[in-house]
């Protein structure tokens, strides 16, 4: 109850990477493992920023999805954000999605989600409204639309460090 509080605390207030550390470890001792996942997170969050969007998976008649899955930030969708490359082919760039206020999300669904991208600087053009693609291969997987995005890092970040599984 209390680590839920303090949880709920941070999500409201501006806090530092060490109060998020340290709710993850309390989280990790009292075998939460969802509550710890939140809290490692928000603590990337706070390092690195975040994409906050609403996205509508397709249905599993259009898209290759048939099952549901775990909205807890396990998930590491490729997304079509308007990058090109050099020879001017679609680019498809990599984040971690956490779905909130719910535990998963199934084919036909729509919900409130948070990316972290693998590369922050390569997202840093997102403004409110810029609709986005998820991919998960081919076809389409779901959309997006950027409803806020938080301070992103210019520079790659090296994702198994970054954040824990």
């Amino acid at each position: 109850m209390v680590l839920g509080v303090l949880i709920e605390i941070g999500d409201v207030h501006q806090v530092s990477v060490a109060f998020w550390e340290l709710l993850a470890e309390a989280a990790r001792q009292m075998m939460l493992d969802r509550s710890r996942r939140w809290c490692e997170w928000r603590g990337w969050e706070v390092r690195h920023g975040t994409i906050r969007a609403t996205l509508s998976l397709v249905g599993a008649e259009e898209g290759r999805r048939r099952t549901a899955f775990s909205g807890d930030g396990r998930l590491r969708s490729m997304w079509d954000i308007g990058n090109r490359t050099s020879d001017g082919e679609q680019d498809l760039n990599i984040a971690r999605l956490w779905v909130e206020f719910a535990e998963e999300l199934g084919p036909g669904e729509t919900a409130d989600v948070r990316l972290a991208p693998l590369q922050p600087g390569q997202w840093r053009h997102l403004k409110r409204g810029d609709a986005i693609t998820m991919h998960e291969a081919r076809p389409v997987a779901g959309t997006a639309t950027a409803s806020r995005s938080c301070r992103l890092t210019p520079e790659p970040t090296p994702w198994a460090s970054a954040m824990p599984v």
